[in-house]
C-alpha cells in the first residue's frame, strides 16, 4: 500500500491530549503551519494562509511526546498524512491528520535536552482489550501512591514530574551551554 508520508515543520496550537484507546494509549495536538514566502516585488518575506493538522501519537512515542511538549513549542513532525471528508449543514469540510512516526522540536528555532526514558513496561501500553482479556494479569507497581492509579494517569503524572524536573534543572544547563557557545 503507498501512503502519503509528510514531514510539517511549525507550532504546537494545542497542548498534547491524552486519551486511551482499544489499541492502547494515543496523545494527540494541534499543528499550526504557516508558509513564509519572499515576495520578489516587494523584497520582504510575507507570510501564507495557516493551516491546522491534528497529529496522531501511540503507544511510546505518545507516552514521551505527552512530558516533551507544551503549546507554542516549534516543532517537526513526520508521519503519514489521512484526508477525511465529511458533510456539515449541506456543505463539504475536509479535516487533515497526520499519523505521526516522529515528532521533534525545531532546533533552528531554540535548544532542546535529549533524556533517554527506561523501556515502558508493555503492560502500559498495550491495548485495553488485551488488558481485559488477562484480569488476572499483575498490575505494574508504579511509583509509590500511584497503585490505584491507571497507566494513562501514571503516564499524564510522570509526564507532569519530568516537565518540573526540565523546568528547573535542565534549562539552567542549556542556558548555561548557550552562554558557554557565545
Amino acid at each position: 500500500m503507498n501512503e502519503t508520508t509528510v514531514t510539517l515543520v511549525g507550532n504546537a496550537a494545542t497542548g498534547p491530549i491524552t486519551t486511551e484507546t482499544p489499541m492502547g494509549i494515543a496523545v494527540r495536538f494541534r499543528l499550526a503551519v504557516r508558509a513564509r514566502r519572499w515576495d520578489r516585488e516587494k523584497e520582504i518575506w510575507t507570510d501564507g494562509p495557516t493551516s491546522f493538522y491534528t497529529v496522531w501519537s501511540r503507544r511510546t512515542l505518545a507516552a514521551n511526546l505527552s512530558s516533551s511538549m507544551d503549546v507554542g513549542d516549534p516543532l517537526v513532525v513526520h508521519g503519514r498524512l489521512r484526508i477525511k471528508e465529511e458533510t456539515r449543514d449541506g456543505q463539504r469540510w475536509f479535516a487533515a491528520d497526520v499519523d505521526a512516526v516522529a515528532v521533534g522540536h525545531d532546533l533552528t528555532r531554540g535548544t532542546s535536552a535529549f533524556r533517554r526514558v527506561a523501556r515502558a513496561d508493555p503492560r502500559l501500553v498495550e491495548p485495553a482489550a488485551v488488558r481485559a482479556a488477562h484480569p488476572d494479569a499483575a498490575a505494574p507497581a508504579g511509583p509509590p501512591g500511584w497503585a490505584a492509579e491507571t497507566p494513562v494517569s501514571w503516564a499524564a503524572r510522570g509526564a507532569q514530574d519530568r516537565t518540573a524536573d526540565r523546568t528547573e534543572g535542565e534549562k539552567e544547563k542549556a542556558k548555561a551551554k548557550v552562554k558557554a557557545v557565545s
